[in-house]
């Protein structure tokens, strides 16, 4: 599996759902904001809409954060469209609030490295891209069990504090947590106030 982390990501031009509507996405269309795109195995499953709505809830906190956010995977636009018209109480993602895109080909699923061995599903990829269109964050898991939104939100805002102070950032960085020079002398401030 070739690294996909520090390069420009794979770009894509899908067929996507949102509000009952198709629309062409464009990666090269979101330069500017920072891009959080997740895979997931398939429509109509058990863990995927516990993420997928997970995501969905918090889209205001990614959106303040100049974050847009994508599920994909490697169903038809036609099932996203019909899981999306099913009541959440029914399995379903209804009034979900970003885009879930088509790649029946699975062809970005090659791309970004996250098809299952078998070649019939999406592992659960996500990845953090940043303004420029760089990976700055991949992580990938097997299909039973969800990821977290709140590391999600986590990682998304450490990049975004590297990005804007330049400064690295240690295990378990929050927002308002100190940070650190990537300087061997100028590091020793952070562990010489740090227990």
């Amino acid at each position: 599996m070739s690294q996909i982390v520090g390069r420009k990501a794979p770009e894509f031009a899908l067929e996507g759902v949102l509000n009952g509507k198709f629309q062409t996405y464009r990666l090269s269309d979101y330069r500017g904001k920072w891009v959080v795109l997740f895979f997931y195995p398939l429509d109509f499953t058990f863990v995927c809409p516990t993420e997928i709505l997970a995501f969905s809830d918090r889209l205001g906190e990614f959106k303040k954060l100049n974050a847009e956010v994508f599920g994909a995977s490697v169903d038809s636009k036609f099932s996203h469209l019909a899981w999306t018209e099913k009541p959440r109480e029914e399995g379903g993602i209804k009034s979900l609030a970003y885009p879930l895109l088509e790649d029946l080909g699975k062809d970005l699923a090659e791309e970004y490295n996250v098809l299952a061995e078998n070649g019939k599903i999406a592992l659960r990829g996500l990845f953090i891209i940043d303004p420029e269109g760089v990976v700055q964050h991949a992580t990938i898991n097997n299909t039973a069990v969800g990821r977290s939104v709140d590391e999600t939100l986590r990682v998304l805002q450490a990049f975004q504090y590297v990005s804007e102070h330049g400064e690295v950032c240690p295990a378990d960085w929050k927002p308002g947590s100190k940070a650190m020079k990537a300087d061997w002398e100028k590091s020793k401030d952070y562990f010489a106030h740090t227990k």
